[in-house]
């Protein structure tokens, strides 16, 4: 399967929103990424709800909702009803993992679980073939526009890994300083699905970061 890409709306242009999501819908983008912050799981706050849900009128390719919040069972069913395809929880942040993610199943969205840098892959031994996606972390979150952890590729090939010894179908996403020059060593290591924020939006040609991206 060819990689895919999904670009952040955390480094859009808020103020004028549609139009960033317009550039991503007629480009060779596959989903937009959604990151959902509490000010309390990490230190920042972005959108939530309200924005999701006047958003998706706009949208012509699927959500990835990344809560980055505590407690996501109490609001999984609501980020589901506003638009969300596929919702991600961290490992970090659920008592009940594999309850959290079974209940995001039951609302038909795919359920995606969520490591951050300090957290290990071995963690993920005895739930990764209840999950549709996993998650990787390459910056500490909360922030876009951070430096890459280089220790990332190294956590992509002990998860792929894990994932054939499983015989899991899960895919593989990395979130985090994501650009030319570690795409294509990503994709290699065993990433199915590469978030690109500051990389996208900052460009002078964000369609064309986000074709170059796709076709390396």
């Amino acid at each position: 399967m060819p990689h895919l890409i999904a670009p952040s709306l955390l480094s859009a242009n808020f103020l004028n929103l549609e139009k960033d999501m317009e550039m991503v819908n007629h480009s060779e983008a596959d989903w937009f990424h959604l990151d959902v912050m509490d000010g309390v799981f990490v230190p920042n706050i972005s959108f939530g709800l309200p924005v999701i849900e006047k958003i998706k009128k706009f949208a012509k390719k699927p959500f990835d909702v990344h809560l980055m919040i505590i407690e996501p069972d109490r609001y999984v069913e609501r980020f589901r009803k506003a638009g969300a395809d596929i919702i991600s929880v961290h490992a970090e942040a659920c008592v009940h993992l594999h309850r959290s993610v079974h209940f995001i199943r039951t609302t038909g969205a795919k359920a995606g679980i969520v490591l951050n840098p300090h957290s290990t892959v071995s963690l993920l031994a005895d739930i990764i073939c209840d999950a549709d996606m996993i998650l990787l972390m390459s910056v500490n979150p909360g922030f876009g526009g951070q430096k890459f952890i280089q220790n990332t590729y190294t956590k992509v090939r002990e998860l792929k890994e894990l994932i054939l010894r499983k015989n899991s179908t899960a895919l593989i996403e990395i979130d985090g300083g994501v650009a030319l020059d570690n795409a294509r060593q990503l994709v290699e290591a065993g990433a199915d699905i590469l978030v690109a924020g500051n990389t996208v939006f900052s460009s002078e040609d964000p369609e064309g970061m986000i074709r170059k991206l796709k076709n390396f």
